[in-house]
């Protein structure tokens, strides 16, 4: 039930600012700390390692938890269809390795269809709270049988059944009839509660986005944000700033 109508918003005067309110004088960056409490500037020698973006990437993911940002695992995946039309979404993240970053979904959802046609994706992790970001970018890759498996058995089995009982992005008449399809797989393997195991359903599954871009940005002052680039090109990252 949508409310009276209210003033306009005024998007275009609305904004946040970032990196501790007035810069420093040049060469002094590191005087302004961001919402992330780092004083020091993000820089390409901050990317060590192999592959050089793994160790920040999970020390960024682990501040984001110990700040309680609210599902630090979401990520926004971005796919685009057989024609080239983009389509963004939010995703979790269940996986990330030297190989790359994992989600998992149903093969015949919108994004399974558009990753079977057009197999490359980015995603962006988006801490806006810590006034941080990180995106990755690559050609995507089924996981193996046993991945899903094995995520699948963490699963609560509430998720199993509506995993199973969901044909994922395809229209439905109500949502009567969504908890219907749910409520009768449930009484096939036992109840909600417990009963017999519940199979990986054959459309569901695992992708591994493995990254040739990942790109770490900071909020700073002035929108004047820090970006750090790392590019895979002929077996060797190569780690370079952008301007904001």
């Amino acid at each position: 039930m949508l409310d009276e109508p209210r003033d306009p918003i005024d998007l275009p005067n609305m904004r946040v600012g970032y990196g501790g309110g007035i810069p420093p004088n040049i060469g002094e960056g590191d005087r302004a700390a961001g919402a992330d409490g780092i004083r020091e500037n993000l820089d390409p020698s901050w990317l060590r390692g192999d592959p050089p973006w793994l160790d920040l990437f999970h020390v960024w993911l682990r501040e984001a938890i110990d700040a309680r940002i609210a599902e630090p695992n979401a990520m926004v995946l971005g796919t685009a269809d057989a024609e080239g039309r983009p389509s963004t979404r939010t995703v979790l993240c269940k996986g990330v390795d030297a190989n790359g970053v994992v989600f998992f979904t149903g093969y015949d959802s919108d994004k399974g269809r558009h990753l079977a046609a057009n197999p490359y994706a980015s995603v962006t992790f988006p801490w806006i709270a810590l006034e941080r970001q990180v995106h990755f970018r690559g050609p995507v890759e089924h996981v193996s049988a046993e991945e899903i498996q094995a995520y699948w058995e963490l699963r609560p089995r509430g998720s199993q059944l509506s995993a199973a009982a969901s044909q994922q992005s395809h229209p439905i008449g109500s949502r009567a009839e969504l908890e219907q399809k749910a409520a009768a797989l449930a009484e096939d393997y036992g109840g909600f509660d417990g009963g017999a195991e519940v199979p990986v359903p054959p459309d569901w599954g695992g992708y591994r986005i493995a990254p040739v871009e990942v790109e770490f940005w900071q909020g700073r002052a002035n929108r004047l944000h820090n970006r750090v680039r790392l590019t895979h090109v002929d077996h060797t990252w190569r780690a370079e700033r952008l301007q904001p």
